[in-house]
């Protein structure tokens, strides 16, 4: 499924997990002023300018996070 082209994406501040490399996989975003816990990384994916990960939240939800590789910035999107 392609969701990259049907999406509206938000800005989003996300706190990531830093291990071999920098900003490794999401921990946590907010939505709003409501924090919301990854609790799996269920897919990501990559092209020249965004990384893209479908998470699992504590609020049973499904998002597409993505981070624009240049700037740093992320953005997210509730698929389910």
């Amino acid at each position: 499924m392609n969701h990259r082209s049907s999406l509206h994406m938000r800005p989003t501040k996300v706190e990531t997990y830093s291990g071999y490399k920098a900003d490794e996989y999401p921990k946590r975003f907010w939505v709003g002023d409501r924090e919301l816990e990854v609790m799996d990384v269920e897919d990501r994916w990559f092209d020249p300018a965004f990384s893209y990960f479908r998470v699992f939240t504590n609020d049973a939800g499904r998002y597409i996070l993505r981070r624009q590789i240049e700037s740093d910035c992320w953005e997210y999107a509730r698929i389910h």
